[in-house]
């Protein structure tokens, strides 16, 4: 087969993944920093928006051609996988039973609004705009879901094991990040406010209290500088089992497809290489979290999960094009459609268990913001707080493979 050609400025993939190294090192750096205009600037514009736009202006200009390049395709069969164990070696599932039943149903309530409100949305698009929902529109919402259930990688995932065009990828890409940017912003806007929301749940503070004094002891009992060796280490983790996804995964599909025609595995995807892939990934990251290497959170594995997973993102922004948005302006209608009934369903289970604030917008969060903001909206309510939000979203990224893939056969079902 005759590559395609490109008539981008840069085009070769080593130059372009320099390109991306610079972009997200400027994003974070600046990101970090603690004063001046910068800290300003991120108050307003997430990182993670601009980890997508900026690639995406590159593209959209010319100056780089994501539809040729082959670096997605790298980062997604081979960071996407490792991003996913490593992720997923740091759960402590011990933990999350001592942050109180609360804390986790309020997550589970989050899980539950992002696959409801994705329902509610196509049904209610169908009525309001029946054009901007015909045809495979439900193919691009399933990235969203996992998105908005998991994170990135998840969102990946969704894209290859429901075959989502990449032009399609590119609009529910754009959606995602602008809607869940909008509810960050209210989320971090509600927090200043937690004393007022509290007395109208009438919520019980005590746990969290008791639950920044735990955190803070944790962290100072595990936390280490990472030497060599374990930085070596997490990498064959991450990078060893995303080996043995991809032997065990193509002997496995083999054998589906052997199974009778009749059955139609084909139609839950059980015989695309990439379903298996990610959910091989996402269950040894899962059975590793029970045994010694979860210690290796405290080197820093989901910090190299998180490294990996950023370069996929700037690898998938670099596929947007932004002209591509004003064809189809109702499908943030909707995206803010979804996203109220999320945050409908999110207040109604608050009011009706007490819960405070801070698991309300910590458990919506780890949904739909992920591992990369989880911590942000926190730490706005006490910095000891933040890994919380790394915990939660991290059970996200476990459950978001399944649950985003359950929410696509509903979607498919309504659509059809």
């Amino acid at each position: 087969m005759v590559p395609p050609t490109s008539t981008a400025l840069i085009t070769n993939d080593a130059v372009v993944l320099g390109l991306l190294a610079i972009i997200l090192g400027g994003v974070f750096w600046t990101a970090s920093r603690t004063e001046g205009f910068w800290k300003k600037f991120y108050t307003y514009v997430p990182a993670l928006l601009l980890c997508y736009l900026i690639p995406s202006v590159f593209n959209s200009l010319g100056v780089i051609d994501g539809a040729t390049s082959g670096l997605y395709p790298m980062a997604r069969d081979y960071l996407l996988p490792s991003a996913l164990v490593l992720l997923c070696v740091a759960i402590d599932f011990g933990a999350v039973v001592r942050l109180g039943p609360k804390a986790v149903i309020m997550f589970l309530t989050g899980t539950a609004g992002v696959m409801l409100g994705g329902v509610v949305a196509l049904l209610a698009m169908g009525v309001i705009h029946p054009e901007a929902v015909a045809g495979d529109t439900w193919r691009g919402m399933t990235t969203v879901a996992g998105s908005w259930i998991g994170g990135g990688a998840n969102q990946a995932a969704m894209k290859e094991v429901f075959a989502v065009e990449a032009t399609m990828f590119g609009q529910f890409v754009a959606v995602d990040v602008l809607v869940a940017s909008l509810w960050l912003a209210v989320l971090l806007f509600l927090a200043g406010r937690a004393q007022a929301f509290d007395r109208w749940t009438r919520a019980d503070l005590g746990a969290i209290d008791d639950l920044k004094c735990r955190i803070e002891a944790y962290q100072a009992q595990h936390s280490r500088n990472p030497t060599l060796t374990d930085l070596m280490v997490i990498l064959a983790v991450g990078l060893g089992a995303t080996g043995f996804a991809h032997f065990i995964t193509d002997p496995l599909v083999a054998w589906i497809s052997s199974l009778p025609a009749e059955w139609e595995l084909e139609n839950y995807s059980l015989t695309a290489r990439f379903f298996w892939i990610t959910v091989i990934a996402t269950t040894i990251g899962l059975a590793l979290s029970f045994t010694r290497a979860r210690s290796l959170e405290g080197a820093g594995a989901s910090r190299i999960g998180s490294a990996m997973l950023y370069v996929l993102v700037a690898t998938i922004g670099m596929q947007m094009d932004l002209g591509a948005l004003l064809d189809r302006p109702w499908l943030f209608l909707l995206g803010m459609i979804w996203i109220l009934v999320h945050a409908a369903l999110m207040l109604g289970v608050a009011k009706l268990i007490r819960a405070p604030l801070f698991f309300v917008a910590v458990g919506s969060q780890a949904n739909i913001g992920g591992a990369a903001s989880a911590p942000v909206v926190a730490s706005a309510f006490h910095p000891a707080l933040a890994p919380v939000g790394v915990l939660l979203a991290v059970l996200g990224y476990a459950l978001g493979t399944y649950a985003a893939y359950a929410t696509g056969l509903l979607l498919r079902a309504i659509a059809a």
